[in-house]
C-alpha cells in the first residue's frame, strides 16, 4: 500500500470518529432517559413474575448450559455480576459495546430509527440497514451465540 493510501485511510477514520459533544448534548438526555426509564420500569411496573417462554426456547437454552430459563428476565449466565466480571464476560461486554456504538454510527442511526421512521418515509438506506440487521441477528442467534455459550 503506498503511503497516500495509508494517508487517506487515516484521515478518512479520523474525521469518521470526530463527534462534537457540545453540539449533541440531548444525546446526554436521552441515555439518562433510558437509565432513569429502565430503573422506574423494574422497581414500579413489574410484578416479578416469571416469563412464559415456548418449550423448545427451554430446551435450546438448556442445551446451552442456561439454568433457570424463564424463571428471570435477564439469565444469569450474561448478566450476573460472575459472568460479567470473568473475561469472558467483559470481552463480549466491550466488543459488542464497540460494535453497537461502530455500527449505529457507520448505518447512520440505529435499528428502531430506520425501522420505523426511515422505513415510514419509504427510504432505501433504511430498508437496507433493516434487512442487514435483521440478517444479522440471525446470524448472531443461529451461530454465534451457541459457539460463545
Amino acid at each position: 500500500m503506498s503511503e497516500t493510501a495509508i494517508f487517506r485511510i487515516t484521515r478518512l477514520l479520523s474525521d469518521f470518529f470526530k463527534f462534537d459533544w457540545k453540539a449533541q448534548r440531548w444525546n446526554l438526555t436521552i441515555v439518562l432517559g433510558a437509565i432513569l426509564g429502565g430503573f422506574i420500569a423494574t422497581k414500579f411496573l413489574s410484578d416479578g413474575a416469571a416469563i412464559k417462554l415456548n418449550p423448545e426456547t427451554i430446551s435450546d437454552l438448556a442445551m446451552m448450559n442456561f439454568t433457570q430459563v424463564g424463571a428471570t428476565l435477564l439469565p444469569n449466565e450474561i448478566y450476573g455480576w460472575d459472568a460479567v466480571f470473568s473475561l469472558k464476560g467483559m470481552s463480549i461486554l466491550l466488543i459488542g459495546g464497540f460494535l453497537v456504538g461502530f455500527g449505529t454510527r457507520y448505518a447512520g442511526g440505529c435499528t428502531s430509527g430506520h425501522a420505523i421512521s426511515g422505513l415510514s418515509n419509504l427510504q432505501l438506506p433504511s430498508l437496507i440497514a433493516v434487512i442487514g440487521f435483521f440478517i444479522g441477528g440471525l446470524i448472531m442467534t443461529h451461530f454465534i451465540l451457541p459457539i460463545l455459550f
